[in-house]
């Protein structure tokens, strides 16, 4: 069992699909979805259902949405570590998606993890469970003193630390810890802004000259691009006709391919775990499969291609 301290997003996801061809400045026809989710959260929930032990780290208000991101982490086994500001509203993320599952646009009210401080790091449950882990998570909601802090800690206990881009707009708060960390996920708008290049073939290239060592880039439809120190490759994703939505794929993506990686996969292999599981989750409503599990991720693996190694 492998060790997990996970920092980062925990927040309320309100989705709402619509049922036909987007009119912009009009009425459209479609329905809400609620949750708890937020990227650290969506990854806790995955790593916790892969038979992980989990801790998450954030902060949240006093208020109903905060109550029901506590009882969705104790329902998923989560260790929760949270800091309660019992004056505040819980950060909550509100997307709208196309009929075809596709996001239009996202609307994130995340003020409150500007007060997710360097402070908190200092807690001295947080830095046992630093001391006690084997892997650190961490995602880009948090503030980039935060981070800073945070990549220096885990350096100092010897742990690896990997993160979660969340948006090209918060990607660049990572642009200073990249030779600190082990592994970045990220989609393609976000390793676009980091590499300030817009073509696949240059991210390696340009990230790894910024001090980035391991990456996994997502690209919808298109093949994943992935390196490491010893090698560059894609690899084709599978096709999946029945989409429901695609909310939390990366963050299954990054907890499967993690996971894979302790287990002793090279990351090739290890991300077609991840894509597996992305595979299985946009599948589903929810950010996150609820039938996660090892059986179920090994299935799904057998659909997706091995890795084309490009270097």
């Amino acid at each position: 069992m492998t060790r997990f301290l996970v920092l980062g997003g925990a927040h309320l996801d309100r989705r709402a699909t619509l049922l036909a061809e987007t009119r912009p400045g009009a009425s459209n026809p479609g329905h809400w979805y609620e949750e708890p989710g937020g990227g650290g959260f969506n990854a806790a929930q995955n790593l916790s259902r892969l038979g992980n032990h989990v801790q998450l780290v954030s902060v949240r208000g006093g208020d109903q949405a905060g109550e029901a991101v506590a009882q969705a982490a104790e329902a998923a086994g989560i260790i929760d570590m949270a800091q309660v500001f019992l004056d505040r509203a819980t950060p909550s993320y509100s997307a709208i998606l196309e009929h075809d599952r596709n996001l239009l646009i996202g609307v994130a009210h995340m003020d409150l993890y500007d007060h997710f401080s360097l402070r908190q790091l200092s807690r001295r449950s947080i830095r046992e469970a630093l001391e006690g882990s084997d892997q650190v998570l961490c995602d880009a909601n948090l503030p980039q003193d935060t981070l800073a802090a945070l990549a220096a800690k885990a350096a100092d206990a010897g742990k690896p630390l990997a993160a979660i881009a969340i948006s090209p707009a918060k990607v660049i708060r990572l642009s200073d810890q990249l030779p600190h960390l082990s592994i970045l996920f990220m989609n393609e708008a976000e390793a676009t802004t980091l590499s300030g290049d817009e073509t696949p073939e240059n991210w390696p290239t340009r990230l790894r000259a910024a001090g980035l060592q391991s990456a996994i880039i997502t690209r919808g439809a298109e093949p994943l691009v992935g390196f490491d120190p010893e090698c560059v490759f894609q690899i084709a994703t599978p096709p999946v006709t029945d989409v429901a939505d695609v909310t939390g794929a990366g963050d299954a993506l990054a907890a499967a391919t993690l996971n894979a990686l302790h287990n002793g996969t090279p990351l090739p292999q290890a991300a077609r775990a991840g894509i597996a599981a992305a595979s299985i989750t946009i599948q589903c409503v929810s950010a996150t499969a609820a039938e996660l599990n090892d059986k179920v991720l090994d299935e799904a693996m057998a659909l997706v291609p091995e890795p084309d190694l490009l270097s």
